[in-house]
């Protein structure tokens, strides 16, 4: 987004990311804290599945980008972090994460520091 874009939000509630063949791409936005994840990481498989499928058949689906920001006070409380890492080697280019960890003062793993902000 650029300064002035409008953006749609949605908080809680009942969501889902069930694109059509045809339809735009999008650029998805996902923000989750601790246990949060688990329905956002389903539709980061699903996007990954449609990536996946999109390559493979060229089916008309036109897959957009997704960021996820994901935060938890320390990474041993991230979950699914070797499944994100994987979908973004996967996916370069098309899946990004940023971990924001708040309370952590042991080291960071390397695998994880260069997607990692916070204390």
């Amino acid at each position: 987004c650029t300064l002035d874009s409008e953006v749609a939000l949605r908080v809680g509630g009942d969501f889902f990311f069930d694109p059509q063949p045809g339809d735009s791409p999008v650029k998805l936005v996902l923000i989750a804290g601790g246990v949060g994840i688990n329905p956002l990481f389903s539709i980061l498989l699903h996007i990954a599945d449609l990536h996946r499928y999109q390559e493979s058949k060229g089916n008309g689906y036109k897959m957009g980008t997704v960021n996820l920001y994901y935060s938890a006070k320390k990474t041993n409380e991230l979950l699914f972090k070797k499944n994100i890492l994987g979908l973004m080697n996967a996916f370069p280019g098309k899946v990004a994460c940023r971990f924001h960890i708040t309370q952590q003062s042991a080291h960071i793993c390397e695998e994880l520091q260069p997607h990692v902000t916070g204390k």
